[in-house]
């Protein structure tokens, strides 16, 4: 294992007796990290798995900085970490006043609009991260997504152990919705907008004879639009927000022609 040395330094690190060694192995994980070397989670074989140490790495990372004043053009932040400088060279677009932090990795092709990616994430290419969409730390965006306008997903740095939110290839994501606490998006899914799903979210198939519930997870080509279902409070019975699975996005060469038709095929607003 290529960085198998580098995770026994950050695993071993005490805070409270921190040495010169500590810091430059905390700096080369992020560096690694920004450059797109590791990752957050790993995909093997379609399964996501936790690289805890690169997470705690960043954890580090923000103990050992102090705030300071960071110029961009005519914008003056004050933070812990500059944003990336050299977008050109990275291959990717990204429109004023849109940040990509320094810890976050896009990879060539990626369009950021006026939105924000922050550190640990990873965005796949031909991905668009559109005005006023934000991407959490450490969350993991796949390839040819469509972040619409002023969707959030959720980061995750703390508790140990949770998972950050994953929204695998050919996904979009429809404006205004809310994906966090871990949620995974399978490829090809359509989130229309103003969709709302966290880990406790009821995600209900309602295309067969029966509903049928999930939770944490989309499937794979599902259309998801937003629905309520009632549910008794000792004041009465109210409507309790659900997400609802109406469709299955058709398989196609062309995933443009195939989202369209989903669209209008299920008058899904995005």
């Amino acid at each position: 294992m290529k960085y198998k040395n580098l995770q026994e330094k950050i695993e071993n690190i005490n805070l409270d007796d921190l040495s010169e060694d500590d810091i430059l192995h905390i700096e080369q994980t992020i560096k690694e990290l920004d450059n797109g070397n590791i990752r957050v989670v790993n995909n093997e074989n379609g399964e996501w798995s936790l690289n805890e140490w690169v997470r705690d790495a960043i954890l580090l990372f923000f103990s050992i900085r102090n705030l300071k004043e960071i110029s961009a053009n005519d914008l003056i932040y004050y933070d812990k970490l500059e944003p990336k400088k050299n977008y050109k060279d990275l291959g990717i677009r990204v429109v004023p006043p849109g940040v990509v932090r320094y810890g976050a990795f896009c990879e060539p092709g990626v369009v950021v609009m006026p939105g924000f990616v922050n550190i640990g994430a990873y965005v796949g290419s031909g991905t668009m991260v559109d005005t006023w969409a934000t991407v959490g730390s450490c969350a993991q965006i796949g390839r040819n997504v469509h972040l619409s306008g002023g969707v959030g997903i959720g980061g995750v740095l703390e508790p140990p152990g949770a998972m950050p939110v994953i929204i695998e290839d050919n996904a979009f994501i429809g404006s205004r919705s809310i994906i966090v606490e871990g949620v995974r998006v399978k490829k090809g899914a359509v989130i229309g907008a103003n969709v709302t799903i966290t880990a406790s979210t009821p995600i209900i198939d309602v295309t067969g004879q029966e509903p049928i519930e999930i939770k944490g997870e989309v499937p794979e080509n599902s259309v998801v639009i937003p629905g309520s279902r009632p549910k008794e409070f000792p004041s009465g019975v109210f409507n309790t927000p659900c997400a609802l699975i109406i469709g299955t996005r058709k398989e196609s060469t062309d995933e443009k022609t195939s989202l369209n038709d989903a669209l209008r095929t299920f008058g899904v607003e995005v």
